[in-house]
This record gives structure tokens, sequence and C-alpha cells, in this order.
């Protein structure tokens, strides 16, 4: 290999190769796109990172360059050097980077020859993700996934950048650390040296970045890894990265501030997007009354409507035990939808059934009346009164869901993507951001039979709901808020508790006695003891920044080697079994027949 680079250098990228240089002399490295012959030329592309260039071996070309072409396929390595010429106008290639020029070589080595590769390395590749991840340093040679490893790159640039120049010093927090279990389930590793013992991989720097702020380095941040053993989806993966940072001597505006006036540097460094802010702020409770969901994308209406009291005097028993239950009768107008065959509208029933829902309600608004599932309970007049409350109008379709709250606001939020998706009325160029704040400080787990922390136990509750955090704890207002980016969380953070008689009294709600609470998270309050001062974060999930950012449809696109759906690697095929003698020395014995448990 030192033979076949020896006296050349390459002196530019393969994209950069434009018509400013016409009548230059460059050496130009890559892969074989594509070799195409045609009389007497040859058009070779080669493509590297940055793009694809076009190189022309005509008559007049030395013979070792014409044979070195001839042995040419696809996916060999390549260096040519040689003078840039312009393409006639009809030879131009518009939809090319370089398409005005081309290079007439004057020396050709091959530097490698390639295996036929198991798919075509060209964004429009039509095969299985799973063969792509097998060869996922394949896959990464495309053009399109290429470029958001390189805008994922720039964008993690542009945020250090930025927060460096906002007084952010930034600092590495441990990876092997001490199991707190509250969440999702960690990652453990084993340790020799102290046998039967574990660390835990990191969920978030959560404790670490607190105990910074006791420390006095009041502007942290880190663009670093996390990890959580739990089951995975298009936007989720079991290792991550977070951009995460924590402030001191701030409120919650202040976090949400500098955390605007980053994401607006970011999306005009990147994007060339100039956002307005600030961006909206809005309350759990109406983000939830309005949308069915506490991140709601706002590019389009459909609005949940609340039709409880119209309603509450029936004898249907459905909408009657729902409002005896203490639940409520709510519904969207799907515009337009009023011309869906009942096949459909059935679907649509059977999706608001996956996220909890009994059965659905509909009525068809109509030029001359309505068609619905419950005109045999509801007079034509209600039915009138109904859809003059919702703004509906002929040819909409009213969709009606009754239960208690959470399952109508999962049901109709649900429903309300789906209608909008169907309708192909979302717009992947638009970005609406908001804040939303004044999250519940705790919701019930039915599973465990108590109270548990909607983000994490150091979460600060609301100034003037502190008195109810015993009497009254599913009132209480957490000073927590989200970034929503187009109905996706973005980010999310809190103000934290730094009062060592607020954070005992959250462990007692959270039902921890004062022994597990210094057990797990002695350390932590212990460290309070010494002046710690107010402060608060955020983590945004960079890898889903990256998604939206580039319009992929998974995180898997932005990731240089992601798992797949059952966290496993294709490509490594990890994880895998380990030699006895490694887990003899990690004291470590496996069941009988583990691998056939489920």
């Amino acid at each position: 290999m030192a033979e076949l680079m020896k006296g050349l250098k390459r002196s530019i990228y393969c994209g950069e190769v434009t018509e400013k240089l016409a009548g230059s002399e460059v050496t130009v490295m890559g892969w074989v796109q594509r070799k195409r012959e045609m009389g007497p030329f040859t058009f070779i592309l080669l493509r590297d990172r940055t793009g694809i260039v076009q190189v022309v071996v005509d008559e007049n070309s030395s013979d070792g360059i014409k044979n070195k072409t001839k042995e040419l396929k696809g996916e060999y390595v390549l260096a040519v050097k040689g003078t840039v010429n312009l393409r006639t106008e009809n030879n131009i290639n518009k939809n090319m980077k370089t398409g005005k020029v081309e290079i007439a070589p004057t020396e050709m080595r091959i530097l490698n020859t390639s295996a036929t590769p198991p798919f075509q390395i060209e964004n429009s590749v039509n095969v299985s993700t799973e063969l792509r991840l097998k060869y996922r340093y394949l896959d990464l040679r495309r053009p399109i996934v290429a470029n958001n490893i390189m805008l994922r790159h720039k964008t993690t640039q542009a945020v250090r950048n930025f927060l460096t120049e906002e007084g952010f010093i930034e600092i590495e927090t441990p990876m092997l650390t001490k199991s707190t279990p509250e969440g999702a389930r960690d990652y453990l590793v084993p340790s020799r040296v102290h046998p039967g013992s574990f660390y835990a991989l990191p969920q978030s720097p959560q404790l670490f970045k607190q105990l910074l702020m006791v420390s006095g380095f009041d502007k942290y941040f880190q663009i670093v890894k996390c990890f959580r053993d739990e089951d995975l989806r298009a936007d989720r993966q079991p290792e991550f990265t977070q951009i995460d940072m924590e402030l001191s001597f701030v409120d919650a505006e202040d976090v949400m501030s500098v955390n605007e006036r980053l994401i607006k540097h970011v999306f005009k460094e990147i994007k060339g997007i100039d956002l307005e802010t600030p961006f909206i702020r809005m309350p759990w409770q109406e983000a939830m009354d309005r949308f069915g969901s506490d991140k709601p994308d706002i590019r389009f209406g459909m609005e949940l409507q609340n039709i409880t009291d119209l309603v509450k005097d029936t004898d249907f028993v459905v909408f009657k035990s729902a409002i005896e239950a203490g639940g409520s009768v709510r519904c969207i107008v799907a515009q337009g939808c009023g011309s869906f065959p009942r096949k459909k509208i059935d679907s649509l029933v059977d999706v608001a059934k996956t996220y909890g829902a009994k059965g659905l309600a509909w009525i068809n608004v109509q030029q001359d009346g309505f068609k619905s599932t419950i005109s045999k309970f509801f007079s034509d007049e209600k039915l009138k009164e109904i859809a003059d409350f919702t703004g509906a109008k002929p040819g909409d379709l009213i969709l009606i869901c009754a239960d208690k709250n959470k399952v109508v606001w999962d049901a109709l939020g649900a429903l309300r993507l789906e209608v909008a998706n169907r309708l192909e009325i979302l717009d992947n160029n638009e970005y609406k951001f908001l804040w939303v704040t004044e999250f519940p400080l705790f919701e019930y787990s039915e599973e465990e039979q108590r109270y548990v922390a909607m983000h994490h136990p150091f979460t600060s509750p609301m100034d003037e709901d502190l008195d109810k955090l015993e009497s009254d704890p599913a009132s209480v207002r957490a000073k927590a808020y989200d970034m929503v980016l187009n109905g996706c969380e973005l980010g999310g953070g809190s103000i934290r508790i730094y009062s060592s008689d607020i954070q005992n009294t959250m462990f007692k709600c959270l039902g921890f006695s004062a022994e597990d609470a210094q057990e797990r998270f002695g350390f932590l309050l212990d460290a309070f003891k010494y002046g710690a001062p107010p402060h608060g974060g955020l983590a945004f999930g960079l890898d889903r920044m990256i998604m939206l950012m580039t319009g992929a449809e998974s995180i898997r696109d932005v990731i240089a080697f992601p798992k797949v759906k059952d966290a496993s690697c294709l490509l490594t095929d990890a994880p895998n079994v380990v030699e006895e003698k490694q887990l003899e020395e990690l004291g470590i014995e496996l069941r009988k027949n583990i691998e056939t448990e489920e």
C-alpha cells in the first residue's frame, strides 16, 4: 500500500471539484461508484464522503490509464491525478454538485479491489434494514447516510461553540457508576476486583451533574453516552447520546431561555433557518386538554374538544358510565373525512382501541343530516348541537371517545396524528417548537401501587404546591419543562430540589424510608449538607434532534453503528457468549437452560 501511495497525495475531495478549478491539476481518491463506456469514452464516477466527480478516459489517454480502466469494477479504491475541464453545455449535470466539470486523468492507480457488495451503494437502494445494518460500513458510504453523520458532527460542533461562548465548561462524568434503580432498567457491569458487586452504566449523568453544581462549576455541559435497558422503537436505542447541561443560580425561565438560544443558533448554523423566539409556553394540563399529548404536534389543528357537559344527561351507557366514574367525553373533528368508507372508519376505531379505548363513537356530518353510530341514543337536534359546538361542517367526521381522562387523551391524541398522516397534511420542512411546563410531579403506578416521579426524584415542586406534597401529591406540579418539536420531545429538564428537607419529603412521598434514600442516594444527600446552590438543567436527545433535522425515519439512520429492535448489533453479533474463564474471574455462574428462558 505504501508503494501504491508513494508520490501521490490527495489534494482535494471529490465533492469540492468545481468550475472554479477549471484548468487546474487535482488529485482525488475514493471509491468507484460506476463505470460506463460510450464509444471511445469511459466515464468513471468517483465517490468519497463529500460527493461524486466524473473522470473521463478517452482515446488520448495513456495506455497505462486505459488498461487500468478496463480492470475497474464497482467499489474499487482509486486514485486519480488529472486536469479539471469544464463540461460542454449539453453535458452539464445539474443534479451533481460537480456537474459542470470533469477530470481528464494523467495518472491513475488502483489502490485496492473490492468484492461485489451485497447491495448497491446509492441512496435509492431497496433492501432490508437488517441487511444494511449487517454491512453498515458499506451503508455508511451511501451519500444520504454519510450526510446524516456529517450533519451530526456539524451540529455537535455548533453546540460546543455556542455553550463555550455562553460560559459553560465541558466536564466528563463516569461511565461506571452505582445502580440507583428508579425508572428504566440499568445495564449492569460485574466487577472482578469486587466479587459479587456491580457497576451500572449511566442512564444519565443526573447525580454527577448536580454534584458539579455543589462543586461550584455553575455552568456544566457534556455530549455524553447514556444507556437504558428498555424496549426499543423508532426514536429509541439502548445506548444514546445526550446534550446534557446543568446551571446554578437559575430559575426555569433562565434554563429555557439559554436553550432557546442554543436551538436557534444550531438551526441557523446547520439548516439556515431563523427560528422565531421565544417559543410558545404551554402548561401540561392545557397540552393534554387540547392535544391529548404532553408532546403535542402544533403544525395542525384538529384539537380535542370536551363535550361532557353536552351529553351529561344521556342514557347512553358508554357516555354515562364514563362521566359517573369521573372521566370525560371528548372528540376531534376530522375535517373532510366524512367521505371515509366504513372500513376506513373502523380502522380508526382499531387505532383508538390500541390506546386503551373500548371503542369510538362517530358522527358523519352531511348536508342533509347526520349519520352516526349513536343516532339511536341522540336526536338530530342533539347531534346538531354537538356539530355546532365543535365547529364541524358537512363533510367532516366527529370522532368521540368516552373513558377515564388518560384513556381519552391517549386515544384521541393518537387518532389526531393518525388522521393527519392519512390526510398527508404534515410538512416535515416546518419546525414548530414549544415548551410544555408545569408537569405533574408524580404519577401513580398501578403496578407498584405507589406514586412514582414523573421525571425523577430530584425535580422540584412548584413553590405554591409545596404544602400539598404529603396531603395531595396528585395535584402537585413540578418545575419541569420539555422542549417539543413537531410532536417529539426534543429535550427535557427541571429545576432541582436543593433543600435536604424537601428532598427527604420527596423520598417519603415516593415510599422510600430514610434508610432506603441514604442507601441509594446518600452521596448526593451528604453533598447537599455543604451548601448546594439553587440549580436546574436540561438534556437534549442528540440522536432524536438529528433525526428531526434530517427528516430521517429512525434514529438508526443518524447513528454510525446502531442496534436493532432487540438491542443487538447485526454487524458485530453483540451481545454474545463469553469464555467460561471470564465468568470464573467475575465469580459468575449462568443458570442452566438460560438460553431457553423468556
